[in-house]
């Protein structure tokens, strides 16, 4: 028997308004830059590259087995994947799992690998440098910020250096110079044996995973994820070859033994954070698909479980 837990409407809501509010605070500069037309080389990147709006993100879900009192009056009852019980409307796991089924096991298949390896702490964030390489000052991703070193100087990074970039959807964007000099070949169809968890890409996807699984996923974690990524992406153009002092970003200069040392430290605590969201995820996606294996629903008052 499948226990779904009722959460009265007063509770879901106010779960929905607490959750729409922390994403309002966290979008806010992205949302004004975007009604000027400004763009910055830093927040923006996650709502770009991911394609996932702050109006995506907002939208609350209690995940699988939770049944929402009073909602089948609201526009919920009319959302994909949810099925409406009395007054009550809950996610409708057995469509869920019909038309997403393949990416779940996908994603849970990938994420377990990842946690099964020891994290690659050495990689020093030179794929953003790679991005660069040899490249025309006026060709590079964020042209309208300098390069700390010059051209010259972020090249000779680069050569340097030992490149071990294990992210395809980093690796892919190498200019033609640099990506011979990485000592990987990651692709697409390869990805998960060779996804680690020290890659910062990696720990930032643990948030492309979260609301790719929406409304499987519940919408805490899936902001956690948020969180993490946004931190990421910091230490990402920190180290990154690019001058952003006027955005108040202090360098990590990977170039030096100090820079290193930092950016290691980082790379070591975004670790174990992405690994914990991983871990969440997994048992969220293992618990729906067993889930969609059992009997009968059985509501239970969510005081109950408290």
């Amino acid at each position: 028997m499948r226990v779904t837990v009722v959460l009265a409407r007063e509770e879901w809501r106010g779960l929905e308004r607490a959750h729409a509010e922390r994403v309002d605070a966290a979008t806010a500069g992205h949302r004004t830059r975007r009604a000027d037309g400004r763009a910055h080389p830093v927040e923006d990147f996650l709502f770009r590259y991911y394609n996932h709006s702050p109006a995506k993100l907002r939208r609350w879900h209690p995940g699988a087995g939770v049944l929402l009192e009073g909602a089948a009056s609201t526009e919920r009852a009319g959302w994909r994947h949810h099925e409406v019980v009395g007054d009550g409307v809950r996610l409708d796991l057995g469509s869920f799992l019909d038309a997403r089924g393949g990416t779940v096991s996908f994603v849970r298949e990938l994420l377990t690998a990842t946690l099964s390896r020891p994290p690659h702490l050495g990689c020093l964030g030179l794929h953003e440098w790679a991005m660069v390489h040899r490249l025309p000052a006026d060709d590079v991703r964020h042209t309208g910020w300098p390069l700390r070193l010059g051209p010259r100087g972020t090249d000779e990074v680069v050569e340097r250096h030992a490149v071990r970039c294990s992210h395809f959807d980093a690796y892919r964007f190498f200019t033609e110079s640099a990506a011979p000099l990485n000592q990987l070949r990651p692709t697409r169809e390869e990805q998960v044996a060779h996804e680690q968890p020290g890659c910062l890409h990696a720990g930032m996807d643990v948030y492309k995973w979260a609301f790719k699984l929406a409304p499987l996923v519940p919408s805490d974690l899936t902001a956690d994820a948020f969180d993490l990524a946004r931190d990421i992406r910091v230490l990402d153009m920190q180290a990154s070859p690019y001058d952003l002092l006027e955005l108040g970003y202090e360098p990590v200069r990977i170039e030096t033994s100090e820079g290193k040392t930092e950016y290691l430290t980082r790379q070591r605590e975004f670790t174990v954070r992405s690994n914990a969201l991983r871990r969440r995820l997994v048992e969220v996606l293992e618990q729906g698909v067993a889930r969609s294996g059992g009997g009968r629903e059985e509501p239970v008052d969510a005081s109950l479980e408290r």
